[in-house]
C-alpha cells in the first residue's frame, strides 16, 4: 500500500471520527468520559465504510483523485450507514432506529464528501 492510499485511509477514519464527535455534540454529549459510548457508533461506522468503500473503487487513484467521482463516497455511505446502524444495534443488543440510520448515512456521507473534495483539491494542486 502506497503512502497516498495510507493518507486517504487515515483521512477517512479522521472524517468518520469527526462526524461521530459532532453527532454526539449535537445531542449535548461531549467529553472524554463518553469515549466508550462514542466507540459504539464510530467502530460500526468505520467497519461499515471499509466493508463498502473498496467495492466502489474509493481507493483507486483514478477515482479518489478525480472530482467527477465525488458521488462515490455518498453512494458508499448509502449502504455503509445502514450497515453501521445494524452493527451498532447488534453491538448494543438493541433494535435499529431507522431515522438514526438515515441521519448517520447522511451526515457521514457529507463528512466524507468534504474530506474527499479536499483530497481531490490537494492532489490537483500538486
Amino acid at each position: 500500500m502506497d503512502k497516498s492510499t495510507k493518507t486517504l485511509l487515515a483521512g477517512d477514519v479522521l472524517a468518520l471520527a469527526v462526524v461521530t464527535v459532532v453527532g454526539f455534540a449535537t445531542h449535548g454529549e461531549t467529553g472524554v468520559s463518553l469515549a466508550p459510548r462514542m466507540l459504539t457508533t464510530f467502530l460500526p461506522l468505520t467497519l461499515g465504510w471499509f466493508a463498502i468503500a473498496p467495492f466502489l473503487g474509493l481507493y483507486q487513484p483514478e477515482n479518489s483523485s478525480n472530482a467527477r467521482q465525488l458521488w462515490r463516497p455518498i453512494l458508499a455511505m448509502v449502504f455503509a450507514g445502514p450497515l453501521a446502524a445494524l452493527l451498532r444495534a447488534f453491538l448494543l443488543n438493541t433494535v435499529v432506529i431507522p431515522i438514526f440510520g438515515v441521519v448517520l448515512s447522511g451526515s457521514s456521507g457529507l463528512g466524507l464528501l468534504a474530506w474527499r473534495a479536499l483530497w481531490c483539491w490537494l492532489k490537483r494542486s500538486k
